[in-house]
């Protein structure tokens, strides 16, 4: 069975980035115990990403590079907020390097990463930790089925099986 809409995938991968003069820095990568399944064709996962996994089928293995613009968008230098350190009365001022659970004014939920302290502010960086950065990823289609009923009106999969936990 082919990858395409409305199947579950079941795939492991290793993720590289891909720096300007082609040297790769490891991020991550699944195991069989471990893998990534997802609901294809939803949105869950990159665009292009889904793209170049279209009609893989259970066994194939592909290598692909995505650009910065098609994973997670080039840095963007403006995107800097400057939260007043009276917001970290209660836990104290973060550390440059921490990693901040931010929410905006529609509730949607994004992290920042802490880049400078002052006494009066945290400078926050709220660019993705992976934006201006090419992917590489070299992975390998281990299951692909139809999704179920649940999983469809549900809009993600319930796991390589469709029953695990959700």
């Amino acid at each position: 069975m082919a990858v395409e809409n409305n199947n579950v995938v079941t795939l492991n991968y290793i993720l590289h980035t891909v720096e300007g003069n082609g040297e790769k820095t490891f991020v991550e990568q699944t195991t069989t115990e471990n893998p990534l399944t997802f609901l294809y064709g939803v949105g869950m996962m990159l665009p292009k990403f889904e793209e170049k996994i279209a009609g893989l089928n259970e066994g194939d293995k592909s290598s692909f590079e995505l650009d910065a613009v098609d994973a997670y968008g080039e840095r963007d230098d403006k995107a800097i907020a400057q939260l007043p350190a009276d917001m970290f009365n209660e836990t104290g001022l973060p550390p440059v390097g921490e990693v901040l659970p931010l929410q905006d004014n529609q509730g949607n939920q994004f992290r920042a990463v802490v880049v400078e302290v002052t006494p009066e502010a945290v400078v926050a960086d709220l660019n993705h930790p992976m934006a201006g950065k090419n992917l590489n990823f070299d992975i390998e289609i281990l299951a692909v089925r139809p999704a179920t009923e649940e999983e469809l009106s549900h809009g993600h999969a319930h796991g390589a099986d469709g029953h695990a936990d959700h």
